[in-house]
């Protein structure tokens, strides 16, 4: 009874396919990514704690992207170096820690999304109503706004996975290089309809507010811009907004690659390598593309 019960928790991860050839390349560029990662993102916040000039809203807010990279790039990079290592072996993990995963990778995700909302709303004040940014924006407002953006996305992401784990299991293989809520409920025999609608009703509501304000914020940057004519005004946003929209576009494009790939069932290698990628290029292209683009960070 006791070995049923255990094999019930054991579930088996299906990995990267990588040649031997690959192999030790792969892992030796996973591994300088994520070293990457972690020193330039750990640094930037060091660097933005510590100099008393970055101590704005803007770069206050910024941390919160550098320590969700942070947090994105753990999640996963060790696992898949881990699975590197184990290329000829059965990948096994226990349900605990998959849903655990699952639960991280989505709040990663969400929360990617809803602090570059936050920030869109700072660099909306800053430009638009530049002199009532210093009595909006304070250390108060930075806070709550920080603190919003992270409990909206971990209430979304527990109800998402709590209607998950309820669910019996028929099944143990996850067609996937680690976990994540869709390959948690395709585990059960039961219906999972309450799954998908929450699933879609998730999904609408935070890319339908996530893009519908940032395209709002930018319309109406756009247009004072244009109406102003204020060669300063247009530098400065034309600054801090392409650097903002660089990373969101780059948040969006690698978010509806995966959902596409989801759609063709003869390209899950290219989705697993996307998934992996996803939460590889994007920690340490955000990192690269502010710290390049932004002078006061240089």
């Amino acid at each position: 009874m006791e070995n049923h019960t255990l094999s019930e928790d054991i579930l088996i991860l299906e990995g990267l396919k990588v040649t031997s050839q690959s192999f030790v390349p792969a892992f030796i560029l996973l591994l300088f990514v994520y070293i990457f990662i972690m020193v330039t993102n750990i640094g930037l916040v060091a660097l933005i704690s510590r100099c008393r000039s970055l101590h704005q809203p803007m770069y206050l807010l910024l941390c919160n992207v550098s320590i969700n990279d942070i947090f994105g790039a753990t999640i996963i990079i060790p696992h898949v170096l881990r699975d590197l290592l184990l290329s000829n072996s059965v990948r096994y993990i226990h349900y605990t820690d998959c849903a655990i995963q699952a639960f991280c990778v989505h709040l990663h995700a969400s929360a990617s999304h809803t602090v570059l909302m936050i920030m869109a709303f700072d660099r909306y004040v800053a430009i638009c109503n530049p002199l009532r940014y210093a009595t909006i924006m304070t250390n108060g407002m930075v806070v709550m706004l920080s603190a919003l953006a992270w409990m909206v996305s971990l209430v979304l992401v527990l109800i998402l996975m709590g209607l998950t784990i309820r669910l019996s299991r028929c099944r143990w293989i996850i067609f996937n290089p680690f976990c994540d809520n869709a390959s948690l409920f395709k585990l059960s025999c039961e219906s999972v309809l309450i799954n998908n609608i929450y699933g879609l009703t998730y999904t609408v509501a935070l890319l339908g507010s996530s893009i519908g304000s940032v395209t709002l914020t930018y319309l109406k940057i756009a247009v004072v811009c244009v109406v102003s004519k204020n060669k300063v005004l247009n530098r400065k946003a034309l600054q801090t907004c392409t650097t903002h929209l660089a990373v969101y576009i780059i948040l969006l494009v690698s978010g509806f690659i995966i959902v596409i790939l989801h759609r063709f069932p003869q390209l899950s290698d290219h989705r697993k390598v996307a998934g992996v990628l996803g939460h590889v290029a994007l920690p340490a292209l955000n990192v690269v593309i502010y710290g390049l683009q932004i002078k006061e960070l240089q």
